[in-house]
């Protein structure tokens, strides 16, 4: 018998660095949707409850490739110095369904989420846009700002968060990617003056009022997906386009849009899909904020795997 695991190609933290640059994935994502795949099809992730977080299981089938994450959310990992959300990630043989490779799920997790977030943003934001308010200091708030400015030459960056030494840090490390940029410690008053806006929290409430976003801004929100947090106010929700990966994973999963719903504010008939943005069904609107929800999905992981491998 083949002895599958010596067979495995094991694709680590810093060799997925170095072969897939936030670019390359942001590309990849939008050359996918752009061809005319609706994420309303991808498969159906399992979230299961565990003692001290949860288990995700996100399998995918796209282009003649299949794939599975398997990740794990710790919410007391931060205090521990450890990653929030760690994963790993089975690549498949298309045909035979044969393990071909192994990768790191959690470095796969860093680049794909704000890859995915900016794959939409680079069609919303105005060609302008520089200012960016980030809130949250954790891996996906400084990876929001390498992929920012892989769209947008940033002019300004403010990082917020609860913790003055991990703000601090994150702007050290935020320069990294962005050296042109002034990136400073900010305080909430900043997203009056943003054009661009991401919330990477595990807020359960949201984080500034509706009318401290300008009309002209773009807005991405992260943080969760679980149906009872919400990174946004339910009337900031209201009065902007809304563009999320899917119906199903919307209604179900993204806290900000269910809220939303639940206060009359919205209707699922209001929602943009990035299929609908994609292929030009809805275009961009120019009167009134845009925002990206995003949960994490399958086809995702398993398009900047691909990538990598």
């Amino acid at each position: 018998m083949p002895d599958v695991i010596a067979d495995l190609t094991l694709v680590g933290a810093q060799s997925i660095a170095e072969r897939v640059s936030m670019t390359a994935a942001v590309a990849e994502l939008q050359r996918i949707l752009r061809a005319g795949f609706d994420p309303e099809g991808d498969l159906p992730r399992g979230i299961l409850d565990v003692p001290n977080g949860q288990l995700l299981l996100m399998p995918a089938a796209v282009d003649g490739a299949v794939g599975q994450k398997f990740a794990t959310v710790a919410p007391g990992n931060p205090a521990l110095g450890l990653e929030r959300i760690q994963a790993v990630y089975i690549l498949l043989d298309g045909t035979t369904l044969a393990p071909t490779a192994i990768l790191d799920g959690t470095a796969l997790t860093s680049l794909r989420t704000p890859a995915v977030s900016i794959a939409s943003v680079d069609l919303l934001a105005r060609p302008d846009a520089g200012d960016a308010v980030i809130f949250g200091t954790g891996p996906q708030a400084v990876r929001h700002v390498e992929a920012l400015q892989a769209i947008r030459p940033l002019r300004t960056v403010r990082l917020i968060g609860r913790d003055a030494g991990r703000a601090a840090a994150a702007v050290e490390e935020a320069r990294t990617f962005a050296p042109d940029a002034e990136i400073t410690v900010g305080t909430p008053d900043a997203v009056r003056t943003a054009d661009l806006i991401v919330c990477a929290t595990t807020a359960s409430d949201p984080l500034f009022p509706s009318d401290a976003v300008r009309d002209d801004a773009t807005v991405v929100a992260i943080g969760s997906h679980e149906p009872q947090k919400a990174e946004l106010d339910p009337a900031l929700v209201g009065r902007s386009q809304v563009v999320v990966e899917s119906l199903r994973v919307a209604t179900s999963e993204a806290g900000d849009v269910i809220r939303a719903i639940e206060a009359g504010a919205l209707s699922e008939g209001d929602l943009v899909t990035m299929h609908d943005l994609f292929t030009g069904t809805v275009s961009p609107a120019t009167d009134r904020p845009r925002i990206v929800k995003t949960c994490g999905m399958g086809w995702q992981d398993l398009a900047v795997a691909r990538l990598a491998v």
